[in-house]
């Protein structure tokens, strides 16, 4: 194991043992050095990595803290690895992101607020709107979408799941918006299928809520087999 790695795991575990807490300043170079048994090189190597997976902030002339540890922040970099894999078959890509959103729907359905529902459906009857317009405006369709599905996650009461659907979210744009321009009525069956999940949410059903997610996740990866061969290879 490098030095530097021995510094990020190092930091890492104090962490875990409590030693350092979110919004917590570390000591100076010279002591945490010191401290770690490695050389000043070293700590500044692990250090930069770690603010790179944003568990520390460095500020200059104030010193370098532990973040608030967000974990969807902390998971973003998962998002270079769904890029890598969606190289080869983005198919891959959507089922994941299928398993991840029908839990979501599941757990969100005992946990949704009356706010986040009026919010959620405030967002559908919009998109009612703009799909009744010719032409309409297939980007901001997207947005909805997107916002919606977030809604969904961030009532699931998992930091973790809510940070890797995030991960997955905007993987998956090209292909939404691939299939609001190229599928006829794609839009009104994706309105649709959102709100028989808006419906499933309101009436607080769990199992309800993850099928009709599922109904509307698989409608997507059946469009994938119409993409070109050099949007399949990217979810972005």
């Amino acid at each position: 194991m490098s030095r530097t790695a021995e510094v990020i795991n190092s930091i890492k575990r104090m962490i875990l043992d409590g030693v350092f807490r979110p919004g917590d300043r570390l000591p100076v170079e010279k002591e945490l050095a010191e401290s770690l048994g490695v050389s000043r090189g070293s700590l500044r190597e692990g250090i930069s990595a770690l603010s790179i997976l944003g568990v520390v902030d460095t500020r200059q002339g104030d010193g370098t803290y532990i973040t608030n540890l967000d974990v969807t922040h902390l998971l973003a970099p998962m998002g270079f690895v769904v890029d890598l894999e969606g190289r080869g078959d983005a198919r891959h890509v959507h089922a994941v992101r299928r398993l991840l959103e029908c839990e979501a729907a599941r757990l969100a359905a005992t946990r949704i607020t009356d706010g986040a529902l009026q919010e959620a459906r405030t967002l559908l009857d919009e998109a009612t709107r703009i799909a009744a317009e010719t032409p309409h405006d297939h980007e901001r369709i997207i947005e909805i979408d997107i916002k919606f599905h977030r809604i969904i996650a961030a009532h699931s009461g998992n930091s973790v799941l809510v940070g890797l659907i995030d991960a997955f979210a905007g993987r998956t744009v090209r292909a939404r918006l691939w299939r609001s321009l190229h599928e006829e009525g794609a839009d009104w069956r994706t309105h649709e299928e959102h709100l028989a999940v808006w419906k499933a949410l309101a009436a607080h059903d769990p199992e309800r809520a993850r099928i009709r997610m599922a109904n509307h996740l698989l409608g997507v990866e059946e469009s994938l087999r119409g993409l070109p061969d050099d949007d399949t290879r990217s979810t972005n």
